[in-house]
């Protein structure tokens, strides 16, 4: 139990002070160099926490923690800003409209959803994790991170999941400048197979992806006439989300 409730502890200095260094919480806790390290490397391996993307010397929350309850992102502020701009877009499309955050370059977390009311539509539960090259938020995400952050994601294994599925490295970089060129990206059953889905990167103040917006609907609704009007419904309302964050 001890050990446990020094994670617990961990993981709530990390929320308080992040990003954070090892050095940071050792005299914090007034506990070993290696005892908060074994702690945070588990914590990290159980998606609770992660190594900050612009010093991977310092710790900050993992996407699970903001998985793990939808009341807990009620006081954040990308919760706040997305919301409202959610609900718009699923009343101008009629579509599911889901708000992903990427957990670092392991995939994508479901954090917030808004139904539409027709009788057949797609479902992603809050918390439920999917794959950054085979979905929109993930191409959305991954067009947006540094050249380095690709590289090192292409250089892994790009599971296939289907026939559309993009397994080759220099076709998702291909695939990637399209997104980025454009301002959206589209997911044509790649991931599951009857879903289509697009999407638009949230971003910080240095141009970084905090998250995705994304508009989700059964393939058989889709129609690719209407493919450039529904990205820039999307690309709009991510640039809403984005500019009511920096507020």
């Amino acid at each position: 139990m001890k050990s446990v409730t020094r994670s617990l502890r961990i993981l709530e200095a990390v929320a308080q002070h992040q990003p954070v260094t090892v050095g940071e919480l050792t005299k914090l806790f007034g506990l070993p160099k290696s005892t908060v390290q074994r702690t945070l490397v588990t914590l990290d391996e159980a998606g609770w926490l992660r190594a900050s993307r612009k010093d991977t010397t310092r710790w900050e929350i993992g996407a699970r923690v903001l998985a793990v309850r939808p009341a807990a992102l009620q006081g954040s502020s990308l919760f706040a800003a997305a919301r409202e701009p959610m609900i718009r877009l699923r009343d101008a499309v009629n579509e599911t409209i889901h708000l992903s955050v990427p957990d670092a370059l392991h995939g994508m977390v479901v954090v917030d959803r808004v139904d539409c009311d027709h009788a057949v539509r797609t479902f992603h539960a809050i918390g439920d994790t999917s794959p950054l090259h085979a979905t929109a938020a993930g191409h959305a995400v991954l067009a947006h991170l540094p050249k380095s952050e690709v590289d090192e994601f292409a250089a892994g294994t790009l599971e296939g999941y289907g026939d559309e599925t993009i397994t080759d490295p220099v076709e998702l970089r291909s695939e990637l400048r399209r997104v980025k060129d454009r301002g959206y990206s589209v997911n044509l059953n790649q991931y599951l197979q009857g879903v289509c889905a697009i999407a638009a990167p949230v971003l910080d103040g240095d141009g970084l992806p905090v998250a995705a917006v994304a508009v989700s609907m059964p393939d058989s609704r889709f129609e690719a006439g209407r493919l450039a009007e529904l990205g820039q419904l999307v690309t709009d309302t991510a640039a809403e989300i984005t500019a009511r964050h920096l507020r």
